[in-house]
């Protein structure tokens, strides 16, 4: 065998047989994954002729490494992230531990059944993360070993135990991969183990260049443990023999492409081809000529990633002091028809493949998904492994209440990011248990999207306590104290990174049974950046709050380049998250209290707010000094809308979303000078009002009290949107009552300059919503 880092072999690395009752789990495993894709796809009725596929190969590839992991080497506390296109091994191996009913054998890809991707909100049987998304699900377990040892700090409970991904090579092109590998806190997280499935194909080919001497070096420079697992013991016996290092540089030495193609040939055919025509062929022939068909077949495929031993070997090398990388080698469609062949990833075995492979693993077509028999050896050990592998329920610590309101006057004129960081730190202050459920997370801009304050008043998280050198510095305004109980997380410029982490730390309620807070920070336009590893995060079930600030044109010093244009929409159209764009600081804090409130618990929800560095006139709410008219206007703002300057019959109606409220106000000044009534309305989330005016339609189930309240029929009027986004996002509100309406908002790459030539070059300006509503009303 070949266990190595990257300096050579392991010290004392020993060859160690595979019990036999493994090899035969792992036969089973192999029938099982490969008789789900079948049925998927060759059984099951099919009334559309749709395509349902599956991945036989890819996950033929992966069966000794996930045999050898669940049976040999996992432990109650560890968590496993499995490669998306393996899902079909996982669900075979948890019907084998009994956590799976053989009903659901046959549903994969069905309506309601077993999913194509292993998911921890949808799959009828446990899984530890989502996966599918390329990259994302490899790092989960990355971020998941953050929150789990934050969790076990501050509450207890949450266990130790390794967090392993199983990594796919072509996984290893995507860039989210290296931004998680490469941050500088990882290299201290020594419960992280990813295996690399070193098959070395993609979807359409054989990979030319891949090569683990390169990957090698990549991880250790992180940091990391490198060990690379080969050869097969077959293999290392034979490497042994006279003409063995022979056959093992021409190997070596060999393109990829040519290696898998000797996968695909007869014995008489490998003995012609397998010499080539260097300085080796000789010593390759003579070994060749003295193996027997059998034995020369099997030996050409015995690749590390195939050989439980020496994948028992390789778990015995792992460092818990620093993460650990296993780069397996295998074949992908490993044992089936189809191994080796450069387009097998979506490629299906046909009736008679699938006859002649039960015919070679023993199995009956007609009945493919079998258990074991209770007594054989083999049932005896999945029973002991279940037992080995049961989690007990874990309890769920309901979080504290959140507050509605803290009562904060704010200054007479404010901004809403400022705000965000004022109702944090009064948070420590008013409601320190809800405080200390909250971890904030940036991506190197903490200073500059005003959470200084909140940093320096509970610190920053680290694995270890590291001393502030500038603790004593006068001239030092934000204060990096690092500890492990510290509740501020700062990665690096790699916004996959944070959402990824956002995601993990929004899912402690469901893994270990206490709530966190999670609030992640970022400049607004990188929004677009980081949404679909966010994205990905709700749909695996975790919640969380992301703040884009500063945000639009606004951030019009800045030049185009940090301004946002489309972030609005995107938040309308964000399943599983509700979006808000307060205009005033005492909104945040209603917001954010809310949003807050939302987290942590099973009928949960995120949230993205949009904030803004503009100064706005704090006058300018208008919020009612009774205490029930304040409650009410705190509702309407929770809801998504409020009118901020009422008209009996109004002749126009002016929205406004955010900053924007100035130049609303301000346009509706000058129109009450020409006479014309207007009502100024204050949108908060275009997001909820979308889905009340759905409702209302008999589309969804949404309350649509808010429309009532803020656009009542009676006083319907020509209407003029504006926000700091694209327009498209409030066109629906003139659908609420029919009426005319012009929709005003930024459609075009941004421009550096002050922000009155900016406003003027988009048409939000308080002249250009003048001039809307003129023509809205004729």
């Amino acid at each position: 065998m070949t266990i190595a880092t990257p300096s050579g072999p392991v010290p004392g690395a020993e060859a160690r047989s595979a019990p036999a009752d493994l090899d035969l789990i792992a036969s089973r495993v192999l029938w099982l994954s490969t008789a789900m894709v079948h049925h998927a796809n060759r059984i099951r009725p099919n009334p559309t002729g749709l395509k349902v596929g599956g991945h036989q190969a890819s996950s033929a590839s992966m069966v000794h490494i996930m045999t050898s992991l669940y049976f040999g080497q996992l432990q109650a506390d560890d968590r496993v992230s499995v490669k998306p296109h393996a899902s079909p091994v996982l669900h075979s191996i948890n019907y084998l531990l009994g956590a799976l009913d053989e009903r659901y054998m046959t549903t994969l890809r069905e309506f309601g059944g077993i999913q194509s991707y292993p998911s921890r909100s949808k799959d009828p049987d446990p899984v530890d993360y989502s996966t599918g998304s390329v990259g994302i699900g490899a790092t989960a377990p990355i971020w998941a070993g953050f929150a789990r040892r934050y969790v076990d700090t501050v509450f207890g409970g949450a266990g130790t135990g390794r967090q392993y991904s199983l990594v796919g090579d072509a996984e290893l092109d995507e860039g989210a991969i290296w931004e998680a590998v490469m941050d500088p806190a990882v290299q201290d997280l020594g419960e992280i183990v990813w295996i690399v499935d070193m098959n070395r194909q993609s979807l359409d080919r054989v990979v030319p260049h891949i090569a683990s001497g390169r990957l090698q070096n990549m991880f250790a420079a992180a940091g990391w443990q490198v060990l690379t697992v080969k050869f097969g013991t077959l293999l290392d016996e034979l490497f042994s023999r006279p003409g063995g290092q022979d056959l093992r540089t021409r190997i070596l030495t060999m393109p990829n492409a040519e290696y898998q193609r000797l996968l695909r040939c007869s014995a008489d055919e490998l003995r012609s081809r397998l010499p080539g025509d260097g300085a080796e062929a000789g010593g390759v022939a003579a070994l060749t000529a003295d193996l027997d068909d059998a034995t020369l077949l099997k030996a050409i495929g015995n690749l590390g990633g195939h050989d439980i031993a020496t994948m028992q070997e390789a778990y015995g090398q792992i460092d818990d002091t620093r993460p650990t990388v296993i780069l397996a080698y295998t074949v992908k469609g490993f044992g089936l028809p189809t191994q080796g062949h450069p387009q097998n990833h979506s490629s299906l075995l046909t009736d008679e493949q699938f006859a002649q492979l039960a015919g070679e693993l023993g199995e009956d077509p007609q009945q493919p998904f079998r258990r074991f028999d209770p007594e054989s050896a083999p049932g005896k050990l999945c029973r002991e492994v279940a037992e080995r592998l049961r989690r007990d329920d874990v309890p769920r610590v309901d979080p504290p209440r959140v507050p509605t309101e803290i009562g904060r006057t704010p200054p007479a004129v404010s901004n809403t990011q400022s705000a965000l960081g004022r109702t944090l730190l009064d948070l420590t202050r008013d409601a320190p248990e809800v405080a200390q459920r909250v971890v904030t997370v940036s991506p190197d801009v903490s200073s500059t999207t005003n959470l200084a304050g909140w940093v320096n008043k509970v610190g920053v998280w680290s694995t270890s306590e590291r001393p502030d050198w500038f603790a004593d510095d006068a001239d030092t305004l934000l204060h990096w104290r690092e500890r492990p109980t510290g509740q501020h997380m700062e990665l690096g410029i790699a916004e996959v990174n944070l959402v990824g982490l956002l995601g993990e730390l929004g899912a402690t309620w469901s893994r270990w049974g206490q709530a966190l807070f999670p609030i992640g920070v970022l400049y607004d336009p990188f929004v677009e950046r980081a949404l679909e590893p966010w994205s990905f995060g709700i749909y695996a079930g975790g919640q969380s709050i992301l703040v884009g600030t500063p945000s639009g044109v606004t951030l019009a010093a800045e030049g185009g380049a940090h301004q946002s244009i489309t972030t609005p929409s995107i938040g309308l159209e964000q399943p599983g998250c509700v979006s808000y764009e307060p205009a005033f600081a005492v909104e945040v804090e209603w917001i954010l209290l809310h949003c807050l409130s939302q987290l942590g618990r099973p009928d949960g929800t995120s949230s993205y707010l949009r904030l803004s560095t503009r100064p706005v006139r704090q006058e300018l709410a208008g919020i009612p000094s009774d205490p029930a008219a304040r409650e009410r206007r705190r509702l309407q703002v929770i809801a998504g809308a409020y009118t901020v300057r009422h008209c009996a019959a109004p002749q126009v109606c002016i929205v406004a979303v955010g900053a924007l409220v100035t130049e609303a106000a301000a346009a509706a000044d000058r129109l009450a000078d020409m006479g014309v009534d207007t009502e100024v309305v204050c949108v908060t989330s275009p997001d909820l009002l979308y889905r009340a005016v759905q409702a209302r339609n008999g589309l969804s189930d949404a309350p649509t009290w808010i429309l009532d309240q803020v656009f009542p029929a009676e006083r319907a009027a020509p209407m003029v949107t504006v926000l700091d986004g694209h327009p498209h996002t409030l066109t629906f509100l003139a659908t609420i009552n029919q009426v005319r309406g012009k929709s005003l908002g930024v459609s075009t790459f941004g421009q550096v300059g002050d922000l009155d030539s900016v406003y003027r070059y988009h048409g939000i300006d308080s002249d250009s919503i003048v001039r809307a509503a003129l023509d809205a009303v004729g």
